[in-house]
């Protein structure tokens, strides 16, 4: 909530610095905020650095994280178990990494930096969706606990809001979203026809959690 109405801020200050039809235009909006106010003195390249700095801290940490999450995955049993393998002495993932940083090199060898965004928002959004749905369906099972309860108008709006979203992406981004789904579902196959359905690792006793500072 707090980095909503953070984003609602700074998307309401730029509009009220630069023209918004400008904005829409610009490939670096941004910086046009930048150039009309005080600070409008720092080079350019200044700003490129703090921008690409900025962008690999935060590929980076979507790295990690997807990593992460791969071995979370095989220890659900969801995935192959090769997944779930860690290294020794550090106790990471190495496997997930591996193949989350190939994959990254094949996506970036094979698309614009558009082109992938644009698949990425396509996948957040279809993740936003089946979110908000499953709030709906989950709170259907009764529970002997207090919990929260949020109103079923906000799911219903923020998968509304999600799908209508979707219909301003472009083809192209439905295509690479689809064929990272399709990865997912061969390996959920793999995983199937293997016989790795079962219990869970955790549930059998399997490696530790990896180091989440490596």
């Amino acid at each position: 909530m707090v980095a909503g109405v953070l984003y609602l801020l700074v998307t309401f200050t730029a509009s009220m610095v630069v023209p918004t039809d400008r904005l829409a235009g610009s490939s670096s909006p941004l910086l046009e905020v930048i150039r009309a106010g005080p600070l409008s003195g720092i080079p350019d390249r200044v700003f490129s650095a703090i921008a690409l700095f900025a962008l690999a801290n935060g590929a980076l940490i979507n790295m990690i994280m997807a990593s992460r999450i791969l071995y979370g995955m095989a220890r659900e049993r969801v995935l192959p178990d090769t997944f779930a393998r860690v290294a020794e002495r550090r106790r990471t993932p190495w496997f997930s990494i591996v193949f989350t940083t190939a994959l990254a090199v094949v996506l970036i060898a094979t698309g614009e930096t558009e082109a992938l965004a644009g698949a990425t928002v396509t996948l957040l959004l279809f993740a936003f969706i089946m979110v908000n749905v499953a709030v709906l369906v989950l709170r259907r099972e009764p529970v002997e606990h207090d919990h929260f309860r949020v109103p079923s108008v906000l799911p219903v709006l923020g998968a509304a809001v999600s799908l209508a979203l979707l219909t301003q992406q472009e083809g192209e981004d439905f295509g690479r979203a689809g064929a990272l789904v399709a990865v997912g579902l061969v390996l959920w196959l793999v995983n199937r026809v293997s016989g790795g359905g079962g219990r869970s690792s955790a549930d059998r006793g399997g490696d530790p959690a990896p180091a989440a500072g490596d």
